[in-house]
């Protein structure tokens, strides 16, 4: 089972104690993590809203996905994010009725040897799309800015090279007609919690976990504010960043979704079906920042 291999952290919020390993959530936690870190919607939305919705805007995503079989455009989607914020989720959603040959989700392991030993950028430029294709990273190089450094895994000098190098190498890929979309998903600290906690004690979700789940949960703050310097230096014209809330999954998925199809000029595109952004939900980088001042 993998996941029962590690041992669970405890972590304190607002002076309430949270064991992994305990059977039942502390209920307080459970009741904060609908609302967690600002939640505009007091309930989910409905299933009855939400799956018309998504069908319709699956089938504006087939459409991206023939124009851009039929001109050669090629289409990368950034997935990054708070840990347990939705990320994979997401990503099925946009690929579950595209064509695989030419809709792909690269998810990379830990660099290997040979890969520590080249330039940073190397590994990830070499799953760019070919002409026709669509590319979803399940998170990116943008490990180099918040994971690896608050892990430990980079140095900030590391990090720092990475911060002025990423928006030359972005505006390479954009001036070589790449559409780029860097989607950020947020959650709430409880709701964070209660995620890790249902996937602990869900057999069949417990692959999601990894010791570094476990080692970042307590982590919290860090990663805030690596987070926050990460969106300010890396948001440009050429490649913003959008930034999801994603305490409700549902809005998260639609919001993502919606993102690309607007970002993209493809033929049939059905505007009502796409819809328009809930300000409530989704923003550039820039403005959610100045707007609540941590992600």
């Amino acid at each position: 089972m993998g996941a029962d291999l590690y041992p669970g952290p405890d972590v304190e919020i607002d002076g309430i104690h949270v064991d992994l390993d305990d059977p039942a959530l502390p209920k307080v936690i459970e009741d904060r993590a609908f609302a967690s870190g600002g939640f505009p919607y007091e309930k989910k939305l409905k299933k009855d809203v939400y799956e018309p919705q998504l069908i319709a805007m699956q089938i504006e995503l087939l459409k991206l996905q023939n124009w851009a079989k039929q001109t050669g455009a090629r289409v990368v989607i950034v997935f990054e994010g708070r840990d347990s914020a939705g990320k994979g989720g997401t990503i099925q959603r946009f690929t579950e009725h595209l064509n695989p040959r030419s809709a792909r989700v690269v998810a990379l392991s830990k660099p290997s040897e040979t890969e520590r030993g080249q330039w940073y950028f190397q590994r990830y430029l070499e799953q760019m799309p070919t002409a026709g294709e669509i590319v979803l990273f399940d998170r990116s190089w943008y490990n180099r800015a918040v994971v690896e450094p608050v892990m430990g895994f980079a140095t900030s000098e590391q990090t720092e090279h990475f911060m002025r190098d990423v928006p030359t190498v972005e505006k390479m890929l954009v001036d070589d007609g790449i559409h780029l979309f860097k989607l950020w998903l947020t959650v709430g600290r409880e709701m964070q919690v209660k995620r890790l906690f249902d996937r602990r004690h869900d057999p069949l979700k417990r692959w999601k976990l990894s010791p570094i789940d476990y080692d970042g949960l307590p982590l919290w703050d860090a990663y805030t504010v690596a987070a926050e310097h990460m969106l300010r230096r890396t948001h440009t014209d050429l490649a913003p960043w959008t930034v999801i809330r994603s305490n409700d999954k549902n809005r998260a998925r639609l919001e993502a979704i919606r993102t690309v199809l607007r970002g993209v000029n493809y033929d049939g595109k059905d505007m009502d079906a796409v819809g328009v952004p809930d300000p409530l939900i989704v923003a550039d980088a820039a403005t959610f920042l100045t707007k609540n001042g941590q992600i």
